[in-house]
């Protein structure tokens, strides 16, 4: 590996500096660029790999020719799984940033890719087609039909692994058949195959082949219409760096600050132990090999915790095995992998799930982190956990309801974390928690924001409550809410449920369920 390509992985380095030095590698691989054309062409589809450094498919694609960098935006065969908002908000993004690491000469489009492609290929006389292999079903249908109709016409169709550490089919139990449980996937299966590949470096000699007869650049990426039309975007804007040197940057802030005292710190939403790198890994701004083996690569070092990087690789292995549960089970998006859970006893309640929505349920913790997933289109994963047992046992409304809610309002909403997540949470999935298992939003909070520097942030009109009320406002004594200026009902609403009757309910509906299996 050339380490001078990922210094700004290892040592402290503010992200104004990654950009430069980024900027800087970009500029001597596109001074190469311009002039006369040589080889044959390959065009490089991008897809969730929007970056230039560890990108399989790129790189091959540069070893044969002059590479043809294309984006196509599909709407037409993702049917009920098209991105949500907050997830074409990124993409407008990312696709400027690789944009501007393309030297402006990014080919954009909107469509069919089978039907994109091959009018492509043609037009520019391709010698083949590189792209890093994608494991959701609608994809893998897709990718799989183009695939034998360039293979008809004799133009070679190369696939590459570039978004997993493991193949979901390389990790298997003894008897061929996919893993259900994390544990035994991560240490037995995962850890037992051969490591990870390294990353690779940005392509030595990347020559850009154009075609001006196409959408390229900035003007494309704006007529994709990708950005929403009210002003929710400005909330998003002002939380996150986007692109390939800002997930660069992430990373480095996050092994420097933030990963020492990572198993337990990042249990608490208001500590700096997060990584936060979900959204561009989802996006492929950061390969998985260049995080797993940034962080190995220090505990090898003897830098920090083992016990927390340990974690933390752990983090990325529960990726896999929600990807290799998607591959293995396409109907994990919308089917229980427990079908008992077909003839559970889910309420209707649409009111319910719109105070669930805004952050108005009157439970601080769950409010806290509704509100956070409005404003900066992600929740911290504890949190998560947190609001998503109320939503399917305190209000026993069905997950699909959450699912759905998430898939439009994370900027890392990603078909298999999503789907795996919220199917463990409502206990129906693989390695699912105990449907008993309920979380309780007042303890919770009380436990993991202890201070309230979270619920503070998100409920400001909370803000004067001292911390023994915080999480349960309605047991203040009236002196203690008159002095938060707080009026249960109307500056702050009351519960909408209580906590214990609405637990010993949705046991009571697991019980029937369990009885009639």
């Amino acid at each position: 590996m050339d380490l001078a390509l990922f210094l700004p992985l290892l040592t402290p380095i503010s992200l104004t500096a990654v950009r430069a030095s980024f900027a800087r590698r970009a500029r001597v691989l596109f001074g190469k660029i311009e002039g006369a054309m040589s080889g044959s062409i390959q065009i490089h589809w991008f897809r969730q790999d929007l970056r230039l450094a560890d990108n399989p498919a790129l790189s091959a694609a540069a070893a044969k020719g002059a590479v043809l960098p294309v984006y196509i935006l599909d709407d037409v065969n993702s049917g009920a799984y098209s991105m949500g908002a907050a997830s074409r908000w990124w993409l407008q993004h990312s696709l400027n940033a690789l944009n501007q690491t393309l030297d402006g000469k990014l080919v954009v489009l909107a469509g069919d890719p089978a039907e994109i492609l091959p009018r492509l290929a043609t037009a520019v006389a391709a010698a083949g087609i590189h792209w890093n292999r994608a494991y959701e079903p609608w994809r893998v249908a897709r990718d799989a039909a183009i695939k034998t109709q360039f293979a008809a016409r004799g133009i070679a169709v190369n696939s590459h692994n570039g978004s997993l550490l493991w193949e979901p089919w390389d990790v298997l139990k003894n008897d061929g058949t996919p893993y259900k449980v994390f544990t035994p996937f991560y240490r037995r299966g995962c850890l037992s195959a051969p490591p990870p590949r390294r990353p690779l470096p940005m392509p030595a000699d990347l020559k850009i082949a154009r075609f001006d007869e196409v959408g390229t650049g900035a003007d494309a990426i704006n007529a994709l219409g990708l950005l929403p039309q009210h002003t929710w975007q400005n909330q998003l804007a002002a939380v996150w760096d986007i692109g390939e040197a800002a997930a660069q940057g992430r990373l480095s802030a996050f092994l420097d600050d933030g990963l020492d005292g990572y198993k337990d710190g990042r249990n608490f939403p208001a500590r700096r132990n997060v990584s936060r790198l979900s959204a561009y890994l989802h996006w492929g701004e950061v390969s998985p090999n260049a995080v797993w083996y940034a962080a190995k690569d220090r505990m090898d070092a003897g830098i920090g915790q083992d016990q927390d990087c340990d974690h933390f690789l752990s983090e990325l292995g529960w990726r896999e095995f929600s990807h290799s549960l998607l591959y293995h089970f396409p109907d994990l998006p919308h089917k229980n992998l427990q079908p008992r859970f077909d003839n559970f006893d889910w309420q209707d309640n649409p009111t319910f799930l719109k105070r669930w929505q805004k952050g108005l349920t009157g439970y601080p913790i769950v409010d806290a982190g509704m509100r956070e997933l409005w404003q900066a289109g992600y929740m911290h994963n504890r949190v998560r956990m947190i609001v998503g047992s109320f939503l399917v046992k305190n209000l026993r409304l069905h997950w699909h309801h959450g699912e759905a809610w998430f898939w439009d309002c994370l900027v890392d909403a990603d078909l298999a974390n999503n789907s795996a997540s919220w199917q463990w949470i409502a206990g129906c999935g693989a390695d699912a928690a105990p449907f008993f298992r309920i979380f309780n939003p007042i303890t919770q909070g009380a436990k993991f924001d202890p201070y309230g520097h979270y619920i503070r942030r998100y409920v400001p009109e909370l803000a004067n409550m001292p911390d023994a009320y915080l999480c349960n406002p309605w047991d203040a004594p009236a002196a203690v809410l008159d002095g938060a200026g707080v009026r249960l009902g109307e500056t702050y609403p009351k519960p909408i449920v209580d906590v214990k009757a609405s637990r010993e309910a949705a046991l009571a509906a697991f019980s029937a369920l369990r009885a009639a299996s």
